[in-house]
């Protein structure tokens, strides 16, 4: 049928699943917390303007990692950010989600050959939900990472 199998009963009634009614609300509102390191983090800001209009999609930026339930890595990680890169993850609150956008966050970029101190990826060091790429990806790139999330979140992945 759709996303929430209901069962109307009668004209009053509405009978689903309660793991599917809030994976429902969970892709419905999103607050993602923005990590912004380097040239990805321009992007991400733009799509945070009023000419894309996140809010469209539920979406809210949150500042603070206990009100936020995805984190968005954007940019160059380090050795010594990737410590409190996980210290912000494990702050969010269960279920969280994790995009990393760009090449430097997903895979190291063109830095971590002739860098010493550049990671090889976020997923080192936190799970990664969704991968969004391109150096830097556009801001209809991370809308598309962000859809792909909901979609995950629809699946039931929690």
């Amino acid at each position: 049928m759709g996303f929430l199998d209901l069962d109307r009963s009668s004209d009053n009634v509405v009978v689903t699943k309660l793991e599917d009614l809030l994976n429902w609300a969970r892709l419905s509102s999103m607050w993602p917390l923005g990590f912004g390191l380097a040239c990805c983090a321009i992007e991400m800001m733009a799509t945070n303007a009023s000419h894309y209009d996140l809010e469209r999609f539920g979406i809210f930026p949150r500042g603070s990692p206990r009100q936020a339930d995805v984190m968005i890595v954007a940019g160059t990680v380090t050795f010594k950010m990737a410590d409190r890169i996980k210290r912000l993850y494990e702050q969010m609150s269960e279920p969280r989600y994790v995009i990393s956008m760009g090449s430097c966050s997903n895979c190291g970029g063109p830095y971590w050959e002739h860098g010493y101190h550049v990671l090889k990826g976020v997923d080192r060091v936190i799970p990664v939900d969704v991968y969004v790429p391109g150096c830097p990806p556009r801001p209809e790139a991370l809308i598309g990472g962000l859809l792909k999330l909901q979609e995950i979140i629809a699946k039931g992945k929690s």
